[in-house]
């Protein structure tokens, strides 16, 4: 088996800096992070995809989501996973653990430089362990998986106002997207009042499924229709889908920034060969 990962990001139409950050680490038996474009075997660690949205503009918000993306990729080592990998149980703890040591990293930033009160930073990350997708997330930055056969899902639940709105029926999908404070979130890292607790789901793997994180840049703007389309048209190359995903928020106007990464496992040379 093999892993195709692609990132890229785009500050979008009205900011002016991206805050959002993003890493990937298609195989964590040697792992090597400054990539946005990766094709390798797939290890017996499993690979890591990250994606951070900053929040707080003046005040940091883009070293926040850094301090998030730094702190997770010093946790995701070698020495770390040998002991994590072999159970479920560790491994969902270890996601969680990772987390809130970003949480607290950010926290504690803030605590010794007081310029940067306010920042915070959503996350979710994916790890594609053997055939499984652990997701660990907290605020709206989304993952999703695409199957040819069963279409385009979301992996993710938003930690935000509206989706609370949505789960007691007040308003409806379509509402929500639409709702002018869809951009309040409910989770995230960064908050001295309470501690980040993600939360975790795992879904099975196969070959030819393909994998999105994404920040709100582009789920804000293209919906989930619109994503599955511009996936299911371009899901044999990946590079060409990051860039019809991108550009097609770009062109409904997209004023946050935006941040996507896409991975597919494929079987090595046979059908259905996933092309950069």
């Amino acid at each position: 088996m093999k892993i195709k990962i692609i990132a890229k990001t785009d500050i979008g139409h009205n900011r002016e800096q991206n805050e959002d950050a993003f890493a990937i680490c298609p195989d964590l038996r040697s792992p090597n992070w400054k990539q946005t474009k990766s094709c390798v075997d797939y290890g017996e660690y499993g690979s890591l995809l990250v994606v951070a949205d900053g929040m707080g503009g003046a005040n940091a918000g883009d070293l926040a989501s850094s301090i998030s993306i730094e702190t997770i990729q010093k946790q995701f080592t070698p020495l770390n996973l040998a002991t994590v990998v072999q159970d479920k149980k560790h491994i969902v703890e270890f996601l969680s653990e990772t987390i809130g040591l970003a949480d607290k990293a950010i926290n504690d930033t803030m605590a010794q430089r007081p310029e940067t009160y306010g920042m915070g930073t959503t996350i979710v990350i994916c790890w594609l362990l053997q055939s499984i997708a652990y997701i660990a997330w907290c605020g709206d930055s989304r993952c999703y998986v695409f199957n040819n056969e069963s279409g385009l899902k979301a992996l993710t639940k938003d930690h935000s106002l509206v989706q609370e709105m949505v789960d007691r029926d007040e308003i409806s999908e379509e509402e929500a997207f639409h709702h002018p404070d869809n951009n309040i979130i409910t989770r995230g890292l960064g908050d001295f009042n309470t501690n980040a607790v993600p939360d975790i789901v795992t879904q099975p793997i196969k070959p030819n499924d393909i994998i999105l994180l994404c920040s709100d840049g582009l789920c804000g703007y293209c919906n989930h229709q619109t994503i599955e389309k511009i996936i299911k048209d371009n899901q044999t190359n990946l590079n060409r889908c990051c860039d019809k995903l991108m550009n097609t928020a770009l062109k409904i106007g997209a004023e946050d920034n935006i941040t996507i990464v896409l991975a597919s496992l494929s079987e090595t040379g046979g059908k259905g060969f996933f092309f950069f």
